[in-house]
């Protein structure tokens, strides 16, 4: 009975050793999944960042350019309207002195379609 009762008591404590070692793999695979989780949040993290930065710079450049476009368009705006008031400033004499000729200036005539009855 003695032999029965150690070959139990072997028999326990190789359970126990199971047991034990199938909950350390258990706390292993965990800890390796939280691990795992953590870097591959942190991968995503840093991917984001990378585009980010790169769709900023992107932005940066289109925006850029927008501006870049409109200065440029001010610039052209501003010059044609200089060019403008400097020709109405150098016309606008002449063109009221022929205004002022041609509306002061009369030479009553009679118009060839007038019949006269008489």
């Amino acid at each position: 009975m003695t032999s029965q009762s150690q070959g139990i008591h072997q028999l326990l404590q190789a359970e126990k050793r199971a047991k034990d070692k199938l909950e350390e793999a258990k706390k292993r695979k965990g800890k390796r999944l939280k691990q795992a989780k953590e870097e591959a949040m942190a991968e995503v993290d840093q991917y984001r960042t990378q585009r980010d930065q790169e769709f900023r710079l992107k932005q940066s450049k289109i925006m850029g350019s927008q501006s870049n476009v409109s200065y440029e368009i001010e610039e052209q705006t501003q010059g044609k309207i200089q060019e403008l008031n400097g020709s109405y400033n150098k016309c606008m004499e002449d063109v009221i002195k022929q205004l002022l000729m041609m509306v002061c200036d009369i030479n009553p005539e009679i118009h060839m379609n007038y019949r006269t009855t008489n």
